[in-house]
């Protein structure tokens, strides 16, 4: 009886173990990732030395991580060989999603309509907990150039095209996923939880998202959430001169995203995609 109740406890403990190892983060893995998503994150290469800062890693973890990524290719050194930035391999990962993904060769046709009709440049982006990542853009060349966005993460609360998504969720949905400091990439960016769920409701009434310089200063932007899941995950949005966005220009501007964006749901939703 006793050497049963042993055993039993040994089997039990081993499941544990197996279930915790494979639930668990690989540390070496994990640290890859993190690496990548800061050196892609970052507008300049960065040393080892701002790595350790902005990561915490031990440096000898960080040279070996580092030597084995530029080995792959996955990262790139500059001339002088101590500053390191995303390498060409990383846009392998990018460019594959970009390709499978169902969903974005309509997208990407509902963005050439818009910006024929509207005369603005058009972004479509997808929500990735608290921030957007921008998979498709389509550029007006007649105007003010917009940074190129593609590929890019930014916090959600900052955009039209974020406010527009949360606006999907619950406010405690929406409370669970911000980080506890709001950033602010401009003087206009709402870094005050209690506005955000303000305009937030406000978004929620009316279908569409606005802000005013909030993300970058002297553009505006108008998004609206492509309904083709449940919460939406996807949007649409138009960027503007901030000083071009008067009532008449927005009120334009919101009512032909909603039909489009109305249009591109209803399309995936009859071609099965989720």
């Amino acid at each position: 009886m006793g050497l049963a109740v042993v055993m039993a406890g040994k089997r039990r403990e081993s499941s544990e173990e197996h279930t915790a190892a494979e639930t668990s983060p690989v540390k070496s893995a994990e640290r890859t990732v993190r690496i990548l998503e800061t050196l892609a994150a970052s507008p300049t290469r960065l040393t080892i030395a701002e790595l350790q800062e902005k990561m915490g890693y031990p440096r000898s973890s960080l040279h070996a991580l580092i030597r084995t990524l530029r080995e792959m290719k996955w990262v790139e050194a500059d001339p002088s060989g101590s500053a390191f930035g995303v390498g060409p391999h990383a846009l392998l990962s990018g460019t594959a999603y970009l390709d499978r993904d169902p969903a974005l060769s309509l997208a990407y046709e509902t963005l050439e309509d818009l910006r024929a009709e509207l005369g603005y440049t058009m972004h479509y982006a997808r929500r990735d907990d608290a921030h957007v990542l921008y998979l498709a853009s389509r550029e007006f060349r007649g105007g003010a150039s917009v940074v190129p966005r593609v590929g890019r993460r930014l916090p959600a609360h900052v955009t039209a095209l974020g406010q527009c998504l949360l606006s999907c969720l619950t406010h405690d949905e929406v409370d669970a996923i911000l980080p506890e400091r709001l950033e602010a990439l401009t003087a206009n960016t709402i870094t005050d939880r209690a506005t955000l769920f303000a305009e937030l409701d406000a978004v929620r009434a009316r279908g569409w998202a606005f802000e005013r310089e909030q993300g970058t200063e002297g553009v505006a932007c108008i998004a609206v959430p492509v309904d083709y899941r449940i919460p939406a995950t996807d949007a649409i949005s138009c960027s503007m001169p901030a000083k071009l966005a008067d009532a008449d220009e927005i009120d334009r501007v919101a009512t032909a995203l909603l039909r489009q964006t109305s249009l591109l749901a209803a399309t995936l939703r009859r071609e099965g995609i989720r």
